[in-house]
Order: structure tokens, then C-alpha cells, then sequence
């Protein structure tokens, strides 16, 4: 058994710094000594596959970071570890506790059939691992593993752990008592624009400095063939986690704007990334959602957006500046004034996607370079 101060430390030694997760018994001494550490950062994320975008934003910008989480939400971490970080490949240390370990100690019924494919999960992600370090004299060398394999694959790397590997350590620290939100209903807008009008107008309002984040589908590929720039990033695949990637970016750099090009049909699919959001309150994310109403890069299937009120969601998720606007022009005012704090901004659009629309000739994982490089972070 080891002292989660001393595991932290040697982590905080190999550079990382921001920690995202959804809490396991098996964690919860690593976790509220996160939370009381005033050096390091944790992100109680809504689920795990948002841990994993979170801490992957985080180090894209240079920022090594970890997700944990209990095995049994290994499932929603999926997404995002084969076709985010194994992609763009980013690196992130990802912490599994390992349930219902077979001949382990007794556990719930529901932890059984996972406990005993675990590691072969990993395995078929192609996410090398190792166990977690029981004994002190083991952190070093497991992190030397850890980081090495990170280095060497630009994949992520897993410790699992098993029960009663870290003493217990008490939670100090208390959060803020939190003000309820003032939710209030906003006109709705019918669409005047298409996916491209609106970009080409972000496009034209976004700073030489902002970071621009597409969500996967169309979005990327649009916003690439109106004018390819080192400071985008075109998503692929981890459908719904632009929001919680962008947050890791941008608490890893508060100096750079972070925009998120999101969709309703993604946005739908990870709701929770903005209570995460709200939670948090990064100060320099502008989140816009493009809603055409459908799945457009799938088939044109319908969303249930038209029954939904994403503007009443954010603002009961937190967001402090919550808009809603449909005119490409009033799109680009809103993002040219860059009002302080986390805003969101609801943005209905016409369905339709330009003809001979061309794929981001550079695979992710050079795009991923690109954007280290244009902001300066190692690699």
C-alpha cells in the first residue's frame, strides 16, 4: 500500500498536472488528495469518455495529464481512447481500478464479467498497461514504464488498480457553496444560413491567436476547405467530446481563446460535458453549437434537436453568457466582442453541405503536430 502524496509527487516530478475522472471507492484517496493539493488541478468529468477527452485537450497542449476512473466505465471510455488519442495520437495515463477481479476480493454482481476482461480490453484497444504500484519502492519505476511507453507509441498507457493499493486519505478541502442558475427562455430562430456561411463568418471573427476546435463530420471538413489554418483542429471519430477536449486545452493554456465548433446531434450524445463545463468556468472557451436538426454526415436521420432548448441547458449547466443566434454576421459580432468568461451560443442552421467537399489532406496525428507546434507546446 502507498500514500497517495507520494504517488502524486513522483507524478507531479514526470510533468503532470491535470487530473480528470469519475470516482471509484478504489480512488478516492488519489482523488481528494488531487482536490486538496493546491499545485494540481482535478476535473470531476460526467462520465469517463469525457475524462478521457478532458485530459487529452490538456496534454495536446503540453500539459501531461491522467484520467481515472472505475472499470465498469471502461465501456464509455472507448470512443474517445480508440478514436481520439490512438488517432491524433495523445498520449494520456489513464488509472483503471480493476472490480471484480477474478480471485480478488468479494464485489458487487455487476463488477463480475468486467473485472475479468479488463486488461483484455486493453489489450484489443491496443492501450498497453501495467499494474498500479502497490509499494513505494514500485512509483518510480512504474512511472519510468508509463512515460517511456507514452513516449515511444503516442498512445495512452493504463495502470490498473487493484484494491487497497493507496491508504486512505481524508478530503480537506471544501468546494464553494454554488449560486442556482438563472435560466431564461430565449426567443427561438429559424435557420437563415448554411454550415459554410456560418464558418466562413467565425472564421473571418476568430483572432490569430484563438484555437478552434470541429466537431467530427462535416464541420471539420467544412471549416478545413474554407481555409486550412495551423490553430484548427478537425475532429474525427470521439463523437460529442470536442466540448470536454476543448476544456482540457484550455486549461492548459488560459492565453489562448478556445472556440468549439459542436453539433446538435454530437451535443446531444454527451449532454453532461456541459455541467463539466459549468463546473469549471474556463474563462477563455466559447462554445458555439450548429444545429441543422440532423445527422447530416451519416445519412441526414433526424436529431431530436427541434424538441430541445440547448440555450436553457447551458445556462442551467452554468455557462455565464448564453445566446442564441441564427444571422452569420451577429455570429462573428458575438465572437469579435469577446465577452470575458465561458459563453455558449446556440446557432440553428440549414442542412446541405457543399459539393466535392474535400478530407483534411493531413492525418490527425500531423494535424496534432501542427497545433503543438503552433502553440509552442512540447510534443
Amino acid at each position: 500500500m502507498i500514500q497517495a502524496e507520494d504517488f502524486l509527487a513522483a507524478a507531479g516530478a514526470h510533468g503532470f498536472g491535470l487530473y480528470a475522472g469519475v470516482p471509484c471507492s478504489y480512488l478516492k484517496p488519489l482523488i481528494n488528495h488531487v482536490i486538496d493539493a493546491p499545485g494540481l488541478r482535478y476535473v470531476p468529468a460526467a462520465n469517463e469518455g469525457d475524462a478521457v477527452a478532458i485530459a487529452a485537450g490538456a496534454a495536446l497542449a503540453g500539459l501531461r495529464s491522467v484520467a481515472m476512473f472505475q472499470n465498469s466505465g471502461l465501456g464509455n471510455a472507448v470512443n474517445p481512447l480508440t478514436s481520439l488519442n490512438q488517432i491524433f495520437s495523445v498520449p494520456v495515463l489513464v488509472i483503471v481500478t480493476l472490480r471484480g477481479e477474478p480471485g480478488g476480493p468479494p464485489d458487487e454482481p455487476q463488477h463480475r464479467l468486467m473485472g475479468a476482461i479488463t486488461t483484455a480490453m486493453l489489450d484489443l484497444m491496443q492501450v498497453s498497461w501495467s499494474w498500479f504500484p502497490a509499494e513505494a519502492g514500485e512509483i518510480g519505476p512504474a512511472l519510468a514504464l508509463a512515460t517511456r511507453r507514452m513516449a515511444e507509441s503516442g498512445a495512452p498507457h493504463a495502470f490498473v488498480m487493484r484494491k487497497g493499493s493507496v491508504a486512505a486519505h481524508p478530503l480537506a478541502s471544501r468546494p464553494p457553496a454554488a449560486q442556482q442558475p438563472e435560466v431564461r427562455q430565449l426567443p427561438a430562430l429559424a435557420p437563415v444560413a448554411s454550415r459554410h456561411e456560418v464558418l466562413r463568418a467565425v472564421q473571418a471573427a476568430a483572432g490569430p491567436e484563438d484555437l478552434l476546435v470541429a466537431t467530427t463530420g462535416y464541420t471539420g471538413r467544412e471549416l478545413y476547405a474554407l481555409d486550412d489554418r495551423p490553430n484548427q483542429l478537425y475532429m474525427v471519430g470521439s463523437m460529442g467530446c470536442a466540448p470536454s477536449l476543448g476544456l482540457g486545452l484550455a486549461l492548459a493554456r488560459p492565453d489562448r481563446r478556445v472556440i468549439v465548433l459542436d453539433g446538435d446531434g454530437a451535443a446531444l450524445m454527451r449532454l453532461g460535458a456541459q455541467t463539466t463545463l459549468g463546473q469549471q468556468q474556463p474563462a477563455n472557451l466559447a462554445h458555439l453549437l450548429l444545429d441543422n436538426g440532423v445527422h447530416e454526415s451519416t445519412g441526414g436521420q433526424a436529431t431530436v434537436s427541434p424538441l430541445v432548448d440547448f440555450c436553457a441547458i447551458a445556462a442551467a449547466a452554468g455557462y455565464p453568457s448564453v445566446a442564441r443566434e441564427a444571422d452569420p454576421q451577429r455570429v462573428a459580432a458575438r465572437l469579435r466582442a469577446r465577452v470575458p468568461g465561458l459563453s455558449f451560443m446556440h446557432v440553428p442552421i440549414h442542412p446541405g453541405v457543399p459539393e466535392k467537399l474535400p478530407r483534411p489532406s493531413r492525418p490527425p496525428s500531423e494535424q496534432a503536430s501542427r497545433l503543438r507546434a503552433w502553440l509552442g507546446a512540447a510534443a
